[in-house]
């Protein structure tokens, strides 16, 4: 229950300060900064350092992939019938295909499983930026075609993005030295992750002019908040993977879009306002899908 209490009031806290304009309009980037630079590096090494690596953990490697080609094919779909431009078509890939597995995948999973199982999150948030960082630059430069595409740009975003360099270092330093000491440090710094992030989200949610988008909006989220994670179930049951790490894997995809999808597609004009409506509306829809797909996973 106190985890469900902290998202709501985190995220109406969020809504009220910017309502209120109390906070400057670009104080969510202070705080996304605190937790991309220290907070998710601290959960990596939090967690990251104690998993037990086995055949089971190919799920949450799997289940991010499996959204992306799966949303590629639906916008491709959609498009035909609808004949969107190429940069609508742009922003459409990057929020169906790309699942906000951090600032609201860790918090829902804390309180629907618990805070033991954030490792397996952890790993689809990887794999998810590894996507964003490189077929998903790819998609933002091609549908915009006012930005060249080279192989320096894409590798340039990878290295530089901290999470990942934290995942890698909690991967491979705890082997190398003892960091036990440390064990306290990251706990508390993990611990900031789930508020200021839901904070940050209530800071940024806009709902301005959704009537007029109202068919792609629900066209994405019907394949974001229902259909991708559908389909990752299918193919987990077809390759019969069974636990608790391909439940979190599910209910991972059943995240809605990653927010910094919304922050390409702004950078490289790919229709924003669309983009940002997608996600906005996706955050508030998921408090009650993911909850429906709890209900799901714990009879699979």
């Amino acid at each position: 229950m106190v985890n469900f209490l902290l998202i709501f009031v985190c995220m109406a806290a969020g809504l009220l300060f910017r309502r209120s304009k109390t906070l400057p309009a670009d104080a969510h980037r202070g705080i996304n900064a605190w937790i991309i630079y220290l907070g998710l590096p601290a959960v990596s090494f939090k967690y990251l350092p104690h998993i037990v690596w086995s055949s089971n953990l190919l799920a949450p490697v799997l289940a991010p992939i499996v959204v992306w080609l799966g949303g590629w094919c639906y916008v491709k779909v959609y498009k035909k019938a609808t004949s969107v431009t190429d940069g609508t078509e742009g922003a459409l890939r990057l929020t169906s295909g790309l699942a906000n597995t951090s600032f609201v995948g860790f918090p829902l999973i804390a309180a629907y499983f618990g805070e033991q199982y954030l490792s397996t999150a952890i790993i689809c948030d990887q794999v998810t930026f590894f996507l964003l960082s490189t077929v998903g630059v790819v998609v933002a430069i091609n549908s915009s075609k006012k930005h060249p595409l080279s192989a320096g740009i894409v590798l340039k975003r990878v290295l530089r993005f901290p999470p990942f360099l934290g995942c890698v270092a909690a991967l491979t330093i705890p082997h190398l030295i003892n960091i036990d000491v440390l064990s306290p440090l990251f706990d508390k710094l993990g611990s900031t992750v789930a508020p200021l992030a839901l904070f940050s989200i209530g800071l940024q949610l806009r709902f301005d002019g959704w009537l007029q988008q109202l068919k792609p909006i629900f066209s994405t989220l019907l394949y974001k908040l229902f259909i991708a994670p559908a389909v990752v179930m299918l193919l987990f049951w077809l390759l019969q993977f069974k636990g608790i790490i391909p439940q979190i894997s599910i209910f991972e995809a059943a995240m809605p879009t990653l927010l910094t999808s919304g922050v390409i597609a702004d950078e490289y004009g790919l229709n924003p306002k669309l983009s940002n409506l997608i996600i906005g509306i996706g955050i508030i829809l998921s408090l009650i899908t993911t909850g429906v797909w709890y209900l799901v996973l714990a009879k699979w």
